[in-house]
């Protein structure tokens, strides 16, 4: 069965878009006007909730707004995403989640996913609209089981997966990286791709330089994974994947292990594969990978906004000299070839950290979302407008068309 059958079975496009036939499912062949300082695109991807699954760039500028909530008490372990219905999910610890229906104004009660631990990468399916969630026996390498919402985070249930090992022979454990993604362009669209990693064995320090990072993706809905090669750096992990506007996919890494000693860096790569192989690997300068006193990196969050035509990546961590605090936001307006744009989020503690992106013609849209560490977790939400009052790190320019 293709990806586009199973989106027409699925029941959740209406009956004038199964009449486009197959091919249409996919996309709206109707000519969309073009966002903000973007160019015109024909074809716009569609979510199974039958909304466009990029807009215009208006809906997160405006007024700055910025605002915050505790969300969950103790526990570790981010994630957050936005379902196609545009319901925004924190996911934590081992593993609960609240959903937010209101585009993240108020939080409904704590519900279980499974018992175990967080594997991060959670990853909505916008062809079927389902969320599979990663939870690990223990703290890995540990054996996984998969859990599947078909509600948009009310219900979950376990499900069997196949993941494939890697290159070098080795079956990837999922801890800790930041959601997964589908992805919406080029001859890979509605595949399922997350990062993962190779622990070595166990996690500890004499252990560190034979971590690596790699990506699992998937073809057919979650049900089976092939493992990426591995990414281009020993002593890898808790990665992040961004999917660019002409296809290509962005690779942003923790160094858990970073030989060059202090200051530590973020390091990132691209593929043109769909993420089968990382190339043209580089260390970030700007992005700074945690506090700037270690020799291991913090793991940090990564979206690119559904803006069509633009590829605009946020990156989030510390931006600290020491300890985990000052909570930062970084911006991209290049797919990640710069960052030119920063401003602090969050002052106090500030330790690992998830983002995601609401979603066009949904109570989400505009707003950025940003669920971290902090004596528990917090969510803060906050727009374009308000991240484009920051400060420049000197790192290329804003361009022009952010502000036409």
């Amino acid at each position: 069965m293709t990806r586009n059958t199973m989106r027409r079975s699925s029941g959740l496009f209406p009956v004038w878009m199964a009449a486009l036939g197959l091919a249409a499912l996919a996309t709206v062949a109707a000519a969309a006007p073009p966002p903000l300082g973007g160019t015109p695109r024909k074809n716009i991807p569609m979510t199974a909730a039958g909304h466009p699954a990029e807009g215009k760039i208006e809906p997160f500028l405006g007024e700055p707004n910025l605002d915050m909530q505790q969300v969950f008490k103790g526990g570790r372990f981010p994630n957050t995403l936005v379902a196609v219905d545009g319901t925004v999910l924190a996911l934590w610890g081992g593993v609960k989640v609240r959903r937010s229906e209101d585009g993240g104004r108020t939080w409904g009660p704590e519900i279980t996913v499974g018992q175990g631990f967080q594997g991060g990468g959670a990853i909505v399916d916008e062809t079927t609209g389902d969320i599979l969630a990663f939870v690990e026996k223990h703290h890995p390498p540990a054996p996984l089981t998969v859990y599947r919402s078909k509600d948009h985070g009310k219900t979950w249930k376990a499900e069997k997966t196949v993941i494939h090992k890697d290159a070098n022979g080795n079956v990837p454990s999922m801890h800790m990286n930041e959601a997964g993604i589908t992805l919406r362009h080029g001859k890979h669209a509605g595949r399922l791709i997350r990062a993962a990693r190779h622990y070595a064995g166990r996690n500890h320090r004499s252990k560190w330089p034979e971590h690596y990072t790699t990506a699992i993706y998937s073809d057919d809905g979650g049900k089976t994974w092939n493992t990426s090669k591995p990414f281009a750096e020993m002593g890898t992990g808790e990665a992040a994947v961004a999917g660019l506007s002409d296809g290509r996919l962005y690779y942003n890494s923790r160094s858990h292990w970073n030989k060059n000693k202090p200051p530590l860096r973020r390091r990132c790569a691209w593929s043109a594969d769909g993420g089968e192989t990382w190339t043209d690997w580089r260390i970030v300068e700007t992005l700074p990978d945690g506090p700037q006193n270690t020799n291991y990196g913090c793991m940090g969050g990564l979206v690119r906004l559904p803006v069509s035509g633009r590829d605009i990546l946020l990156y989030s961590n510390c931006d600290s000299p020491g300890g985990r605090n000052h909570g930062t936001v970084w911006a991209s307006f290049d797919g990640g070839k710069t960052w030119p744009l920063k401003r602090l989020v969050h002052e106090g503690g500030f330790a690992y950290s998830s983002l995601t992106a609401g979603r066009p013609a949904t109570k989400s849209e505009g707003w950025i979302y940003l669920h971290f560490e902090s004596g528990g977790s917090k969510v803060a939400r906050f727009n374009l407008g308000w991240l484009l009052k920051g400060e420049k790190t000197g790192d290329g320019e804003l361009p022009k068309w952010i502000f036409q």
